[in-house]
């Protein structure tokens, strides 16, 4: 039997159970249902590959039958010769059965009646020898078995693959379209890990788990009921031996995993403090050293090692276990067979081969037993990943685009806010009675304090939600009424939270317009005061940033935004102030950037710091989801209210 390291097969315990079993797996079937007659050639020949290889020991049994009743020929016709009278010649194409009849008595009562039988068709005038002819095409037989046994079992394993990878295909690819059509709010419920564990983990683990379980399914299920097909054609006697062992097998199996279980769970958990609790002694080691945390790091790490430790090392001494428990009741079985065996074959009841086979279908039917035990626990794994992936794919989606949208190719930038009303919860309003009136090419200064809702503002103008009440109308059209893409398309957002991919620098800008020409990307840069620095970089356009774009400055990241939102020249822009993080020059690079960016567009400006809008066209101040005033810089401070506190107190800060 195959073996395999000590807590392999008890990976699958440590996972969580899928909460509708069977729920889950008719959905699985359904992604399964395409490639149904790939499935069931892998069936076909998973189960000729396990039957060639179950037959295997029966022929072996037969060859060495073979050679044991060769040799008692040979020892009876020598046992003949040496009480033959001296000399004597036995005629040429004497049988044996002719030869007994003829032989004195006292000679033919000299030989066990058995043997006498076996020598009967014999022709005794030459002597008998080991039939190696016609052991050679048995062995012979016997590769040719072996050799379609491991072309079988390579195709199903070949096709299988390629089910569980197409499968796998689908499941990303529905996945990829699902997150495309999900709400802004679920990902505002989710973090980033969640779903990408979805998308990654969850599915890999259903491909692995769809190619190792299904045929092992397959291949266990044929092995039990052909090797029990087999032992019961060789002897019943012996198989009732071999069965009197499995209850005991079973039992230990079970009581092993049971009790390895709970300390895999208790592993998995440790591991999983340990790896976040080093990921942040790593991540904030500076903060570590300045506080002097060293001690308690190192303290706390020891705490959770040595959880880790405890659970570990007992989770894989129980399972490991299971191998010298199992060959311990399987050398029980040898025993008992060898013993009954033995008994049988002095009776005449079976031959010699016949007890060699046996005990090679009792070693082999350990094997599909150990495998149904951790099938249980790969199904249920995969049942658990799947559900969650069903979980996502059955997430509510985005409200359905208009059918017969309003088609708008440049807005001129006349928007207005009508009576909304909004709440991320129903039940609990944040946006009340929002009105405001805005024309194509003013500078819009949203200000408030934390929590006032200027970016829910943002959000619903992007449609990223949408309003309970009242509507949102660009060029006096509700933007519910345009395609999401078109009437995102209108926009342009630098946004305080830069966000650059692993790309090239020119990759990056031309995000927002991938065909755009050298032209214009050039003058965006320029215009962006992006183009002085990109050219002294090393590789200028064609420098790669990396995945956290850590070798540039955060000042330079945010000028990169601007350029992209620059090259795509949208009538309408979305600016959330960006500036806090950076030095005094850059700040002013920033600044006539964004200068240069809202000329003749209309802008929304979610502001910081008060100072920085006092030449916007309106301001709009909120306070608890209303606007409490509006106007310009100098006509607010003149009503000295609410946005004449906020400037004040930040004058005086």
């Amino acid at each position: 039997m195959p073996m395999r390291g000590p807590g392999s097969m008890m990976q699958g315990g440590a996972k969580e159970k899928a909460k509708n079993f069977k729920g889950t797996m008719k959905n699985l079937l359904k992604y399964l249902q395409p490639y149904r007659i790939s499935i069931l050639v892998v069936v076909i020949f998973a189960v000729a590959s396990t039957i060639f290889s179950i037959v295997s020991p029966k022929i072996l049994g037969n060859v060495t039958n073979q050679i044991v009743d060769d040799y008692i020929k040979m020892k009876v016709y020598d046992q003949i010769k040496a009480n033959l009278p001296a000399n004597t010649q036995i005629p040429p194409g004497t049988t044996g059965a002719q030869f007994i009849a003829e032989a004195p008595a006292a000679l033919i009562n000299k030989i066990p009646a058995d043997k006498l039988e076996s020598i009967k068709s014999l022709d005794l005038s030459k002597k008998p020898g080991i039939n190696f002819q016609k052991i050679s095409n048995t062995i012979l037989m016997l590769i040719g078995l072996y050799l379609l046994s491991m072309i079988f079992g390579n195709i199903q394993s070949w096709i299988m693959t390629n089910v569980s990878q197409k499968v796998t295909y689908k499941f990303r690819q529905d996945l990829s379209q699902k997150i495309n059509r999900m709400p802004l709010k679920y990902f505002d419920t989710k973090t980033f890990g969640e779903v990408l564990s979805r998308v990654t983990n969850d599915v890999d683990t259903i491909s692995q788990n769809l190619n190792q379980s299904m045929t092992q399914i397959i291949t266990s299920i044929t092995m039990v009921i052909g090797i029990l097909i087999m032992m019961l054609t060789i002897s019943w006697q012996l198989t009732i031996v071999a069965l009197l062992v499995l209850p005991l097998s079973s039992g230990f199996i079970i009581t092993l995993l049971k009790s390895s279980q709970k300390y895999f769970i208790r592993q998995q958990a440790s591991l999983g403090s340990i790896n976040g609790h080093i990921e942040e002694m790593y991540a904030g080691h500076n903060l570590v050293k300045v506080y002097n945390g060293e001690t308690r790091a190192i303290a706390k790490f020891d705490q959770i090692n040595g959880e880790l430790y405890h659970s570990a090392w007992k989770a894989q001494f129980l399972s490991g276990l299971i191998f010298p428990v199992m060959n311990f009741v399987g050398n029980l079985g040898y025993v008992g067979v060898s013993v009954v065996g033995g008994y049988l074959a002095v009776k005449k009841v079976i031959n010699i081969g016949d007890i060699q086979a046996f005990i090679q279908y009792v070693r082999q039917f350990n094997q599909p037993i150990i495998q149904t035990a951790n099938i249980a626990n790969v199904l249920q794994s995969t049942a658990a990943a799947a559900e969650r992936v069903f979980e996502f794919l059955a997430e509510t989606e985005e409200i359905a685009e208009n059918p017969n949208p309003v088609q708008l190719e440049k807005a001129l930038g006349n928007v207005s806010f009508e009576n909304i009303k909004f709440g991320y919860d129903p039940k609990k309003v944040i946006i009340k009675k929002f009105n405001a009136q805005i024309k194509a090419g003013q500078r819009v200064a949203i200000v408030g304090p934390t929590g006032a809702g200027k970016t829910t503002i943002v959000n619903l103008l992007m449609r990223f939600y949408d309003v309970n009440q009242g509507a949102i109308k660009i060029d006096g059209i509700d933007i519910r009424d345009l395609r999401r893409a078109d009437l995102r398309k209108q926009f342009g957002m630098v946004l305080q939270d830069t966000w650059l991919f692993s790309d090239t620098i020119k990759a990056n800008i031309k995000y927002a317009k991938p065909d755009a020409t050298e032209a214009e990307l050039k003058r965006a840069t320029k215009l962006a005061h992006v183009d002085h620095f990109v050219r002294s970089l090393p590789g200028g356009y064609n420098m790669k940033i990396n995945e956290d774009a850590d070798n540039i400055s955060q000042g330079e990241k945010q000028l990169l935004t601007i350029a992209r939102a620059m090259l795509a020249n949208p009538p309408m822009l979305i600016l959330d102030e960006a500036t806090s993080s950076v030095d005094t020059r850059t700040e002013l690079l920033i600044q006539k950037a964004m200068d240069n960016l809202m000329q003749g567009r209309t802008s929304f400006v979610i502001a910081h710091r008060l100072s920085t809008i006092r030449n916007a066209d309106l301001i709009l101040v909120m306070k608890d989801g209303s606007i409490v005033e509006q106007g310009t810089h100098n006509s607010l401070l003149k009503q000295k209210g609410f946005y004449a506190e906020l400037y004040n107190s930040q004058f005086e800060e």
